[in-house]
C-alpha cells in the first residue's frame, strides 16, 4: 500500500498559517511524524496562497528535505509551481500530483509529467467535471494512460485517482470508486489507483471511522495506495493487517515489523 502523507496541506487552517509565518519547527515536525508513522511519500501543498504560491511551496519541501529522506508529492493546481518544485526535489523519484484531462490543465501539466522522472497521480476529470459513473471514470483514465504512454512515459510512473468523493452527498460514491478501481487494474494492472481516502466521510461524524472501513475495503477491491493521515495509528494498523490478509505481505513481515517498531496498535 503506497502511504502519501496528507498533512502538510495550505487548506488546513494551522498549515497555513505555520507556512504563512515561515514556522520552519511546526512543517519539519509534522513531516518527521509522518515519515516515521509509514509514509512514502510526504505531500506539499501550498495552493490556498494565490500569491507566493510557488516561493512558500519551495521553502516548505526545503523544510520537509531537511527532516526526511521520502520524496514529496508536489502539490499544486499550477504548473509553473510544480516545474519550480520539480527543479529543488532531492529526495529520490517526485511524484507531481496532478494532472487531469481538463484542457488547460493537460496542455500545461503533460510537458512537466513526460520530460520529468517522476510518479505521475492522475484524476479521472475532463472538460465535463468529475463523472458520476464508474464507466465515464474509466474511460478518462484509459485516455490519460494510453496518452502518457504514447508519449514515452513508463506505465509503472503512472497512477490513477478514481475520484472520492463524499458518502454524505451520494451513498452510491463508495461504490462507484471500488468499481473504477476494478476496471483499471483489469485494463492496466501495473497502474496503481490512489486515492484521496479522507473525502468519503466529509459532511459526516466519526470520520475516521468511515475512513478506516473504506481503506480495507478499497484495498480489497484493488486500491494500491491512498493520501492520508498516517498519524491514525488505528488505520495505519488496519491497513498493515489487510496487506497480510490479502496475501501481499509475505510470511507476514510487514506487518511483525511495524508492530515491533510500536506502529501496529494492540487493540
Amino acid at each position: 500500500m503506497v502511504i502519501i502523507g496528507e498533512l502538510i496541506n495550505s487548506t488546513r487552517k494551522k498549515i497555513k498559517e505555520a507556512m504563512e509565518n515561515r514556522d520552519s519547527a511546526y512543517i519539519s515536525d509534522l513531516a518527521k511524524k509522518q515519515d516515521e508513522a509509514g509514509s512514502d511519500y510526504i505531500d506539499v501543498n501550498a495552493g490556498a496562497f494565490v500569491e507566493g504560491e510557488t516561493e512558500i511551496l519551495k521553502w516548505a519541501m526545503n523544510e520537509v528535505q531537511q527532516v526526511t529522506e521520502k520524496p514529496i508529492a508536489i502539490d499544486s493546481p499550477r504548473g509553473s509551481s510544480i516545474a519550480e518544485g520539480l527543479k529543488i526535489h532531492q529526495n529520490g523519484k517526485p511524484m507531481i500530483n496532478s494532472i487531469t484531462k481538463e484542457t488547460d490543465r493537460w496542455n500545461e501539466i503533460f510537458p512537466l509529467v513526460v520530460e520529468s522522472d517522476s510518479h505521475i497521480l492522475c484524476l479521472c476529470i475532463d472538460n465535463s467535471g468529475i463523472p458520476e459513473s464508474a464507466d465515464e471514470r474509466a474511460r478518462i483514465a484509459s485516455e490519460i494512460i494510453d496518452d502518457l504512454t504514447k508519449a514515452g512515459k513508463p506505465i509503472s510512473d503512472i497512477a490513477i485517482d478514481p475520484l472520492t468523493t463524499p458518502l454524505s452527498v451520494n451513498t452510491g460514491y463508495g461504490l462507484v470508486v471500488i468499481d473504477t478501481v476494478r476496471m483499471i487494474k483489469e485494463r492496466y494492472p501495473e497502474v496503481k489507483c490512489i486515492t484521496g481516502l479522507s473525502n468519503i466521510s466529509y459532511g459526516l461524524p466519526a470520520r475516521r471511522q468511515v475512513n478506516r472501513a473504506f481503506v480495507v475495503m478499497g484495498m480489497a477491491h484493488g486500491l494500491d495506495g491512498a493520501l492520508l493521515d498516517p498519524l491514525d495509528r488505528t488505520m495505519m494498523s488496519m491497513i498493515r493487517a489487510s496487506e497480510a490478509l490479502l496475501n501481499k505481505d509475505p510470511f507476514c513481515a510487514g506487518f511483525l515489523k511495524a508492530f515491533r517498531s510500536g506502529l501496529v496498535s494492540k487493540e
